[in-house]
């Protein structure tokens, strides 16, 4: 008999949020203007496993923030369910109960500059967390957590006595992942935590997470438009666009052999460092509104292979090499998937 398949750490199931953007009653009675709705996210599925990273990218304004915010529970669902080891997270439970879920997951903010309180003594920020959640039985053993996940980070226990603006940017962000450690989280979700940082500082914190993810067995949620720290971390990613996933892979087959068109072109904005003269179709054309989305396909008004299909009927998602896609072209044969290499501009580890 099989074993059966292991069961997600982390589930998403049909996700949706909706966001109600319209004016006022009475400028709509008296403009007779139409409700406005932003379809932030609009139906996705996503299954993490345990200890892997999996990643969203996509073009500003496509829903990867919202997908974040949503699963820690900043925002409530519109539709669709959200499960943590088991546990739906729309479910009403026992205040003890809640926070005993709470401290399993936090998150890594992308301003390190917003994120902390300037008015509190880093001491205090890292603290926080641990005397939410009781975890220190003294004072002595607060200062001993503090210490440790200020060392953890790569910063020194003496650090904990001065205020956020004293540090660099790459500093802040090490103070915001000591933070987000304190609760002794297995999950962690990141939204673009390295967006805000000088290269050379985003690839100190990239080692930090990956070593910390090895060191802790932690499992991210990773969220970025940059696909070149994509690929440094990822163990899975998806291809949001408008709202919705168009294709979710491994991370080095998508790199090796993208699907969809969208992905194709993002991944034709890395710059080719052989100058292998290779044919670039980068991505052309402007995001729709996400207030009104094209019909069928909403990738369709940029697509080159997009035909009749594709506008008025909305593509599922095919299982391929795997992952999956949501494209008619691939799924009737009209788009041939071809080998790539992305070795040079894309493997430059950290």
């Amino acid at each position: 008999m099989l074993d059966a398949a292991p069961r997600p750490f982390v589930q998403i199931e049909g996700l949706k949020r909706y966001f109600d953007v319209s004016p006022s009653w009475l400028v709509r009675t008296l403009e007779r203007r139409p409700r406005m709705v932003v379809q932030a996210v609009d139906g996705i599925d996503i299954e993490i496993a345990k200890g892997e990273t999996f990643s969203l990218v996509g073009e500003s304004g496509c829903g990867k923030s919202t997908v974040a915010r949503l699963v820690v529970g900043l925002y409530p669902p519109t539709d669709g369910t959200i499960s943590f080891d088991g546990n739906d997270m729309a479910v009403r439970r026992a205040g003890a109960e809640t926070a005993a879920l709470r401290r399993r997951m936090q998150m890594i903010f992308q301003d390190p500059y917003a994120s902390l309180n300037p008015r509190w003594r880093v001491f205090d920020i890292i603290a926080e967390p641990i005397r939410a959640f009781g975890l220190a039985k003294d004072r002595a053993d607060l200062q001993s957590r503090v210490d440790g996940l200020l060392r953890q980070v790569r910063l020194t226990a003496a650090d904990g006595r001065k205020f956020p603006h004293e540090f660099s940017g790459g500093q802040r962000q090490r103070i915001s992942i000591a933070r987000a450690l304190a609760s002794e989280p297995e999950f962690l979700v990141c939204d673009e935590p390295t967006s805000a940082l000088d290269v050379s500082v985003q690839a100190q914190i990239l080692n930090l997470m990956v070593d910390l993810q090895r060191r802790l067995k932690l499992t991210y949620l990773f969220i970025s438009h940059n696909l070149a720290v994509v690929y440094h971390i990822s163990t899975r990613v998806g291809v949001m666009y408008l709202g919705r996933l168009v294709e979710v892979a491994p991370s080095e087959t998508l790199f090796r052999r993208p699907k969809h068109p969208y992905t194709r072109m993002l991944l034709d904005t890395i710059p080719d460092l052989d100058m292998s003269g290779r044919q670039r179709n980068p991505v052309a054309g402007e995001v729709p509104s996400p207030i009104n989305p094209p019909s069928g396909c909403t990738f369709h008004p940029r697509c080159p292979f997009a035909n009749q299909r594709c506008r008025i009927e909305r593509p599922k998602a095919i299982a391929i090499e795997g992952g999956t896609v949501a494209c008619h072209a691939v799924e009737e044969g009209r788009l041939a998937v071809e080998e790539r290499s992305y070795d040079a501009p894309v493997r430059q580890r950290a």
